[in-house]
């Protein structure tokens, strides 16, 4: 998969970074230097083409996913993450998820099929990848959900339904919610670097 990697001090995370419909491995560089300038970073750019836009899996259309793709897709995420640990020596248990759209819901699919896959994950904007597939719980996980009231893709609806779902699986929840549609603001930006560092840099020490 194409990606960028970037070095950060050893004693912090490793930011996975997925992007939303149409970014690629830059998209959000801007924003993990924002939550966190000195962790390491994994950028990772989609490997499937819709109309020349990258996502990470198919859809049939707008918010109906093509579930065997999908659960392909999080597998080929999964095993390039082991095997870019190995080949970049980072821990392969202190990697935050960081997604926005299409990137978040890639990550709500790791943590449901691949529940040790990522330490933590901050969604930006996302929906309900699966119904009835967790594979496991979710228990030490801390995330972070960044949503919109008035979302026209992401429901607030569909956002409460993966949120219960998550603590089905014992998920550490954290749930914000703003009114700008599906828009990745920096009011919301700086409220998931605020629980990046009550949760993950504090809980580290």
């Amino acid at each position: 998969m194409d990606h960028i990697f970037i070095k950060g001090h050893m004693d912090r995370p490793i930011l996975l970074l997925l992007h939303g419909t149409g970014g690629d491995e830059y998209s959000l560089l801007d924003i993990a230097k924002a939550i966190d300038s000195k962790a390491s970073v994994l950028s990772v750019k989609g490997n499937v083409a819709e109309n020349g836009r990258s996502r990470f899996f198919r859809r049939l259309e707008e918010g109906v996913f093509d579930q065997e793709d999908l659960i392909f897709r999080t597998r080929e995420l999964n095993d390039f993450l082991d095997n870019m640990s190995n080949k970049y020596d980072f821990d392969r248990e202190n990697i935050i998820g960081l997604g926005y759209s299409n990137g978040a819901n890639m990550g709500a699919s790791l943590l449901l099929l691949y529940p040790q896959s990522l330490r933590a994950a901050m969604l930006h904007h996302p929906m309900v990848p699966f119904r009835g597939r967790a594979a496991g719980s979710l228990k030490d996980t801390s995330i972070f959900i960044g949503a919109g009231a008035n979302d026209p893709i992401s429901s607030p609806e569909e956002t409460k339904e993966l949120a219960n779902i998550l603590k089905e699986q014992n998920g550490d929840l954290y749930v914000h919610w703003e009114n700008n549609g599906h828009n990745l603001t920096n009011t919301e930006i700086q409220k998931a670097k605020a629980w990046y560092e009550e949760n993950i840099l504090r809980k580290r020490v």
